[in-house]
């Protein structure tokens, strides 16, 4: 008998097949079993051995149920075991009677100690020495090499099914019923990847969906454009597609597009953009610009300034379509040098206060003499596109250039960026070249763009000269205010200049600094104040800071005024702020100061925001002794702002980046943390406290319910148009805007999820009154509000 069990030989013709005495864990079998004989037949010499037949399958289960009972594993019920064990002794001898078989019936021993069974461990010998074992064993390498291989069965399928033999019968092809909701469920999903199976349901329904302006770029990314046959198809489609709008068609300048006829047809569909909405575009066009094709604009630049310039070299001495370093590390104020060096003082053509329209446009821009007097040509490239379009409108030229001239001279960028920064200098100097060779308009364009240039150049010597100024911020501000007053410091007239569009706002002309309105904020970097006296006489207040990177709250507030203007065509004023910014350097920029105070300060100095209402805009018939019109303005600026800031994930809130005019217009400065982060432990999903509700009259009035309303609205308006504000994020992913970069594969999915576009409007109502709810109620909130509002009385 072998260790666990086998068989025993009872005479010279018949064996016995033993139980497995020994359990899985070495315990040794107790209890009666039944053991069945078979005569004439030779059993097994291998251990453990096997019975030539398995017996009776129904006496075995019956054996293993009756097992587990006795192990507790069933409960136990007197007088059911008794019916059931007496059932199962007449089965196992009506069953022992038919087989006409002897058996064996053996009981192996139950161990008890004091009433408690036990079970005997058998222990082999030396089982309980100890052997050294290797914790880091070798790591076998096993070769496959079908890994990231073709799968030639797939790739098969996938020709058949986009041959040149399936467009016959794919013109008349209609989809089911099932098939169109599966198709509109596709195409209602924006920025979602496509499965295969998706990709081939569109490419099959291609003709039917040509007719959908929204369904191009879906087609396209169905696309192999490693096959040249189907790149043909694709094209050909493309060509007989409805036109798409020019929201959709920024897709297709992300980086997942890169063929250059479907970027060529996204740049015709912008030619149909007005100058308006380009400008709403334009920061993250020059973007896209990183996913053009740098020898073309590199071929471009050649051909419009009529020279070379060096290659890049990848470290292995090859040569690569981008320009040397030594050219590039003198890009960034070789450009503005080489504008300056035309700038001259009051031409004979007259720069004076006329040359600006309230447009911004040169008055006798005429718009359809094009550079040399060339049409311009179908095709475009991004570049191209967008240079032509800046030199016949000084608002565009403006922005163009000082977006192109922070990537030229961001220092912060590294080596691996050094093509990208080339390729941006390229497309400088075509802009430059193609301002100074065209008409007396485009110079007019760029003898404005040197003289703001020179103007920022020296406006940061004296910032940095007053921040080595030794003393406290009052003496600093009159440093700042002698240093502007004379007309010597820094061999620039501050308080009288020649008048130029303000880089801020080319709308407006400036012409000087009132250097007695010049101060400093009180904060660590000290931003300037500045009055600039404009060509009309009046004056303009903005605030020039330097030590700090505005190019994320200049990205968020373009973001605030592209949703301004789509909610004012859906006819809803919310009454928002969208102060501009322009970033001029990684270092410092403009930002456009609006007349207010913060809500920490109208609470400590009138008790209440209604109080601080109530003081600049009485009303004594109205309720609360408000003007209505300052109370409107106040509740929809409210739901604009809780809205927009949820959207775009806005943190770091708190009642001193809250601001109010005396109109009653909230809004939002200070866009540190975007997308979700924030320095403060469980943020609510918006910037509601206790005293803005009270304002309203509390969560019963009417004013609080006008307010939910109005954020359902914005919410719901701001969802249909979620295409252009993924596509504008997407375009972003390569930006140097700090919270972006942190993860740029999840900056649109941040978006998206705060969208909910998996609901219907219903739903999405519901969510958005969830959140409002959460963050009337929010208790670390106020908690949060408290320790910040103590830390600010000991900072001062």
């Amino acid at each position: 008998m072998g260790n666990a069990g086998s068989t025993l030989k009872v005479c010279k013709r018949c064996y016995l097949q033993l139980v497995r005495w020994l359990s899985v864990w070495r315990s040794i079998s107790k209890g009666m079993f039944d053991l069945r004989v078979w005569p004439g037949m030779e059993g097994s010499e291998k251990t453990p051995g096997k019975a030539p037949d398995r017996g009776k399958e129904q006496m075995q289960r019956l054996a293993k149920l009756a097992k587990k009972h006795r192990n507790g594993h069933i409960p136990k019920v007197d007088w059911l075991d008794r019916l059931t064990f007496r059932e199962i002794e007449m089965i196992n001898e009506k069953e022992k009677r038919n087989s006409n078989y002897m058996y064996l019936m053996i009981e192996f021993p139950t161990i008890q100690i004091d009433g408690v069974d036990h079970a005997v461990v058998y222990y082999e010998q030396d089982g309980d020495d100890m052997y050294q074992f290797r914790a880091q064993a070798e790591v076998v390498t096993v070769p496959d090499y079908e890994i990231l291989q073709e799968n030639l069965v797939e790739s098969k399928q996938h020709r058949l099914a986009r041959s040149v033999r399936g467009v016959a019968p794919a013109r008349d092809a209609k989809p089911s019923a099932a098939e169109r909701d599966r198709l509109a469920a596709i195409l209602s999903a924006p920025a979602a990847p496509l499965s295969a199976d998706e990709q081939d349901l569109i490419w099959k329904y291609r003709f039917y969906l040509s007719s959908h302006r929204r369904a191009l770029t879906k087609f396209l990314e169905c696309v192999n454009w490693n096959r040249p046959g189907e790149v043909r198809q694709a094209l050909s489609m493309m060509k007989q597609w409805a036109p798409m709008d020019v929201e959709d068609a920024l897709e297709l300048l992300t980086p997942k597009f890169s063929h250059p006829a479907v970027r060529k047809y996204a740049i015709s569909r912008l030619k149909q953009a007005p100058d308006e909405d380009l400008l709403l575009y334009l920061l993250q066009l020059v973007q896209a610009l990183k996913y053009e094709d740098f020898l073309e604009i590199h071929e471009e630049y050649v051909r419009v300034c009529g020279k070379d310039v060096a290659m890049y070299s990848d470290g292995e001495g090859k040569p690569q379509q981008r320009a040397s370093q030594t050219t590039l590390l003198s890009a960034s104020v070789g450009v503005s040098a080489e504008m300056s060096t035309s700038m001259t003082s009051r031409n004979s053509e007259g720069a004076d206060e006329s040359v600006i329209s309230e447009t911004g446009t040169s008055e006798t821009l005429d718009n359809n003499t094009d550079f040399n007097e060339n049409p311009e040509p179908e095709e475009q490239s991004l570049a191209s596109f967008l240079i032509s379009r800046a030199c016949n409108n000084l608002v565009l030229a403006n922005y163009l250039y000082w977006y192109l001239l922070i990537e030229c001279s961001d220092t912060d960028s590294g080596p691996r960026d050094m093509p990208t920064r080339g390729m941006y200098l390229a497309v400088m100097r075509s802009f430059s070249q193609q301002l100074a060779k065209g008409n007396t308009d485009y110079q007019r364009i760029r003898n404005f763009l040197a003289r703001q240039q020179v103007f920022i150049d020296k406006l940061v010597k004296l910032v940095k000269s007053v921040a080595r100024e030794s003393g406290n911020r009052n003496r600093k501000a009159e440093r700042l205010q002698h240093l502007l007053a004379d007309p010597d410091a820094f061999k620039f007239n501050f308080a009288n200049f020649e008048p130029m569009p303000f880089p801020l706002d080319p709308t407006v002309t400036i012409k000087g600094i009132v250097a007695k309105k010049a101060s400093l904020f009180k904060s660590a970097l000290m931003p300037c104040k500045l009055t600039f006296l404009t060509s009309e006489g009046s004056e303009y207040e903005a605030i020039f800071k330097h030590g700090d990177d505005l190019r994320q709250d200049q990205l968020i507030l373009q973001m605030i005024t592209l949703m301004d203007k789509l909610l004012r065509r859906e006819n809803l004023d919310l009454k928002l702020t969208p102060y501009k910014v322009l970033a001029t350097s990684s270092k410092h920029g403009f930002l456009q100061f609006i007349e207010s105070v913060t809500v920490a300060e109208a609470l400590a100095s009138e008790g209440s925001i209604q109080n601080f209402f109530r003081k600049h805009n009485p009303c004594e018939g109205a309720q609360y002794g408000i003007r209505p019109d300052t109370m409107d303005t106040y509740i929809r600026s409210c739901a604009g702002y809780c809205v927009i800031t949820y959207l775009l994930g806005v943190g770091d809130r708190h009642l001193d980046n809250l601001l109010l005019t005396k109109s009653g217009a909230l809004f939002h400065i200070d866009f540190g943390y975007i997308l979700g982060r924030d320095p403060k432990p469980l943020p609510p999903p918006m910037k509601l406290s206790k005293e803005m509700v009270e304002a309203m009259g509390g969560v019963h009035s009417e004013h609080y319910h006008e307010f939910r309303k109005q954020c359902y609205t914005a919410f719901l308006h701001l969802r249909r148009h979620a295409n252009l504000m993924l596509n504008l994020f997407s375009l972003m992913v390569d930006a140097s805007v700090p919270d972006i970069a942190l993860e740029p594969d999840k900056a649109v999915k941040k978006v998206q999820d705060k969208l909910r576009l998996d609901l219907g409007d219903e739903e999405a109502v519901h969510y958005l009154q969830n959140l409002l709810d959460m963050s009337v109620t929010a208790v670390m909130a106020a908690l949060v509000e408290h320790f910040h509002k103590f830390a600010q009385y000991w900072r001062k």
